[in-house]
C-alpha cells in the first residue's frame, strides 16, 4: 500500500509502498483510511520537536487525526465489524492501567501514539485497536470528520473543561480561529451560555468566526487585549482558550484573563513567562490541554451527527501531501487540510 513517510528530521515527507498492516492480535482493527487530517503537529514532528519525546525510529508513517471503514477485526473484537464506519482516537490505550480505568485514558500508562510513534494514517490502510474505534452515524464521512479525530478532539476537550465553569453574563475569549479554533468555537456555541468573543490575525477567519456563532469578532492586530477589556468592563474574561500558543498570544491571553479566571493553553510553541507574584495576586489559573479522552470523542460525534459541529475542510488526493503541509505552514487553509488515500 502507498503510504507517507518520516525519513528525516527537517526533511520533507517521502511516500512509498509498505506492506498492508495485518492483524495480529484479538483486539486488533485493520481500518481502510477514508480521510486522513494535516495537523500543525505533522510540521513540528518534521522540525524534530518531537523526536525526542516519540523516539520513534524512522521511517515511519505520519498521520494522526483518521477516519474510515473497518477492514478486519481480531477475533476478540465486538464493538465494530467489517465495513463500519469509524472515527480513530488518536492513542491506542491499554485498560488496564489506573488513568484507563478511570476513564482518563488520554493519560494512560502504556499507550501508543499513530503517527506520533508509531505507524500513522498518511496512508492507505492503519491499524489500531478495538479501545480506539467510535463507530459513527452513517450520514458523516470520514473524509469530512477526520480531524475531528484530534483537532476537534483537542478543542472538545478544551472548551468542555471552560464550559464547567461558565455561567450566564459570563465571557469567554478564544484566541485563533483556525483548524482547532473554528471547532471550538462551534462547540461553545452548543455547550455554553457565555458571551464570545473571537481573536484572530487574519480577517477572513474572524468572519468565519462570526458566522458560526461568536458574538464578537476582532482582528488582533496589537490592540486586542485592549479591545477584549473594553467589552468585559474593564474586567476581562471569566475564561480565555488559547488555541494559538505563540506568537506573543499566551501573554496577551493572560492579560485578558480575569481575576480568578482561566487561561487554557491549547496550541504550542513558546513559553509562557509571569511573575508567581501575578499569578498569586489575581489567582488566574493556567491550565494545560492534551487530546481528549476517548469518552469525550463519543460525544464530540454526537454533536457531528446532530449538526452542530461541522469541519471546515480542504481536501487532497494523498500524492498531494506535500502541498497540503506546504499550504498549512503558510496559513492558506481555512479549516483543515484532509488527504484523501
Amino acid at each position: 500500500m502507498r503510504a507517507v513517510r518520516v525519513v528525516g528530521y527537517h526533511q520533507d515527507l517521502r511516500m512509498d509502498e509498505v506492506p498492508k498492516p495485518e492483524i495480529t492480535g484479538p483486539h486488533d482493527v485493520i481500518v481502510k483510511i477514508g480521510g486522513a487530517g494535516v495537523c500543525r503537529t505533522d510540521i513540528h514532528i518534521l522540525e524534530g520537536q518531537w523526536a525526542a519525546k516519540a523516539q520513534v525510529s524512522l521511517p515511519y508513517t505520519i498521520g494522526h487525526e483518521n477516519a474510515g471503514w473497518v477492514d478486519a477485526v481480531g477475533s476478540a473484537v465486538t464493538n465494530v465489524a467489517e465495513g463500519d464506519t469509524v472515527i480513530l482516537h488518536p492513542l491506542i490505550t491499554c485498560g488496564f492501567c489506573r488513568a484507563c480505568r478511570s476513564g482518563d485514558d488520554v493519560h494512560c500508562e502504556r499507550s501508543q501514539f499513530p503517527g506520533i510513534d508509531t505507524a500513522g494514517g498518511y496512508a492507505e490502510y492503519m491499524k489500531t485497536s478495538a479501545r480506539s474505534v467510535v463507530k459513527i452515524d452513517g450520514s458523516l464521512h470520514p473524509a469530512d470528520v477526520a480531524a475531528l479525530a484530534d483537532a476537534g478532539l483537542t478543542a472538545y476537550h478544551a472548551v468542555a473543561k471552560a464550559a464547567r465553569r461558565l455561567r450566564p453574563g459570563d465571557r469567554c475569549v478564544v484566541i485563533g480561529a483556525g483548524g482547532l479554533g473554528h471547532i471550538g468555537i462551534q462547540v461553545l456555541e452548543a455547550l455554553s451560555p457565555a458571551e464570545l468573543i473571537v481573536l484572530d490575525r487574519n480577517p477572513e477567519a474572524v468572519k468565519l468566526a462570526l458566522s458560526i456563532g461568536a458574538d464578537h469578532g476582532i482582528v488582533a492586530d496589537g490592540s486586542e487585549a485592549g479591545q477584549v477589556m473594553e467589552l468585559t468592563g474593564g474586567r476581562g474574561a471569566e475564561q480565555v482558550i488559547d488555541f494559538v500558543g505563540e506568537g506573543g498570544s499566551s501573554s496577551q491571553g493572560l492579560a485578558m484573563t480575569r481575576r480568578a479566571g482561566d487561561y487554557h493553553i491549547v496550541g504550542y510553541g513558546e513559553h509562557i513567562d509571569v511573575p508567581a507574584i501575578d499569578l498569586i495576586s489575581t489567582e488566574v489559573n493556567i491550565i494545560g490541554n492534551l487530546v481528549g479522552s476517548y469518552n469525550d470523542l463519543v460525544e464530540l460525534m454526537a454533536l457531528a451527527a446532530a449538526q452542530k459541529v461541522r469541519l471546515h475542510t480542504a481536501k487532497y488526493p494523498l500524492d498531494r501531501f506535500q502541498d497540503a503541509l506546504d499550504d498549512l505552514a503558510a496559513g492558506n487553509v481555512r479549516g483543515r487540510a484532509i488527504l484523501l488515500p
